[in-house]
């Protein structure tokens, strides 16, 4: 009986950690994608100036 309890008290905490991990996530979704696009930026060592051009880089004609 005792390792139920142990198991049911676990897995609680297990759960409660999840839902503030996805709380954290969706509370700070803004931030987290500009995070992502820096250390996209950084990795590909283009400049997100350089990365607008790239996008646009057809529009004109």
């Amino acid at each position: 009986m005792k390792s139920f309890f142990s198991a049911i008290i676990k897995l609680l905490a297990v759960l409660a950690v999840l839902g503030a991990v996805i709380y954290a996530v969706v509370a700070y979704w803004d931030k987290v994608m500009e995070l992502v696009c820096k250390m996209k930026s950084l990795v590909s060592g283009r400049s997100d100036d350089d990365m607008e051009d790239m996008e646009f880089a057809d529009w004109e004609e």
